[in-house]
């Protein structure tokens, strides 16, 4: 099969869908891979690294999407990438259709095969493709967000570490999965105090066992006094996530004015819609905005700051799938990986994603059905 990696086009992504080393294993089991030219430049990889794997270097987003079948990229593609897709492409990235009727119709109109990173699932139930990214996304987001705490940029000069004699800043984070443990970490790596917010009984007495300092704590939602907790926080992060469906809105603008003027809201959720009533999408160019005095940082792509470890990590995990997608009888394949059939969204013209159907009102088809 032929396979193509187009360079990302979304503001600030210098990702790439698929590193040298993972080229070169697709060229070795016989497949043809096309790059365009500078695709890698973003991560650190040149076009002689891609031709030296065995790629063939494309001079344009258009030759590639002609002579491709099979789309591997990151991010959900762009209005110009959706009118390239034609029924014989199977698209393989992000797609994080639910916030977005507009992308699922023109992707249903395109009539191409759609797999999302985002729901295929392991053995498990686990969400492989989205755990590295929620790994380093967590990560950073408590990174940003204690920079964005500094008065420079907008916040309330609070160190989240504290020093001697002083009390630390104080994170509250929303979900205990990936995204929210990888928060934890790093906050709690800073010096600052954390309480977690998670849901299942089983998930919290997981996080306690893997945090043992007095200064972190993890409880329900259930009898919660939300205000009075957010009136002691200086950075709230939105971890919360349902596979494949909107984000749940955890946070209403009301809820802003318990909070001190100058603390950071990190929504690492919006690329599903987001966690805060608030949330809007920025870029990492322009990162945040200030409402009701307080900062928010809602970039739909934080790991691409960390292009190079996010694209190895990515490449990594995706590799596998990608062989199953390139096969000749993909039906087959899905039918013996319910994971990878977990991905489909969108096929012949068709919904088949029953979390983004329930998002948007709109009637959806099981994968068998229509493939």
């Amino acid at each position: 099969m032929q396979i193509g990696i187009p360079k990302e086009i979304k503001a600030q992504e210098y990702r790439v869908g698929l590193i040298p080393s993972s080229v070169a294993d697709l060229v070795s089991a016989g497949h043809k891979v096309l790059i365009e030219r500078e695709a890698g430049l973003g991560s650190g990889y040149s076009d002689d690294e891609y031709l030296a794997a065995g790629a063939q270097i494309s001079a344009s987003a258009n030759a590639l999407y002609r002579d491709a079948e099979l789309i591997v990229k990151v991010k959900e593609p762009q209005a110009i990438e959706v009118s390239l897709l034609r029924p014989q492409h199977r698209l393989f990235c992000y797609l994080h259709l639910a916030p977005d009727p507009i992308l699922t119709d023109g992707l249903i109109a395109s009539g191409a095969l759609c797999v999302a990173y985002e729901t295929i699932t392991d053995q498990h139930g686990r969400l492989p493709l989205l755990k590295p990214m929620s790994e380093i996304a967590g990560r950073l987001s408590v990174q940003a967000g204690a920079h964005c705490l500094e008065k420079a940029q907008g916040g309330s000069g609070v160190l989240l570490g504290g020093v001697s004699g002083l009390e630390p800043g104080h994170v509250l984070i929303f979900g205990g999965g990936v995204v929210g443990s990888n928060a934890a970490d790093v906050a709690l790596g800073m010096g600052a105090k954390v309480t977690m917010i998670e849901p299942f009984d089983q998930r919290r007495a997981l996080l306690r066992e893997q945090f043992k300092s007095p200064r972190f704590s993890v409880r329900d939602a259930e009898n919660l006094d939300l205000r009075a907790l957010l009136s002691e926080t200086d950075m709230v992060v939105g971890a919360a996530l349902v596979p494949g469906a909107a984000a749940p809105k955890l946070l209403c603008k009301e809820d802003l004015s318990a909070l001190a003027p100058g603390s950071v809201l990190v929504d690492v959720a919006v690329d599903q819609g987001g966690c805060f009533e608030t949330t809007k999408p920025t870029t990492h160019l322009e990162p945040t905005f200030l409402l009701d005095g307080i900062v928010h940082y809602c970039v739909a792509n934080i790991p691409s700051a960390v292009a190079r470890t996010a694209s190895q990590a990515l490449s990594q995990s995706t590799l596998p799938y990608v062989h199953l997608l390139a096969s000749q009888n993909l039906k087959q394949e899905c039918l013996n990986n319910a994971g990878l059939a977990a991905g489909i969204s969108v096929a012949n013209g068709e919904l088949t994603c029953a979390a983004v159907a329930g998002a948007q009102g709109m009637e959806y088809k099981t994968w068998e059905q229509v493939l």
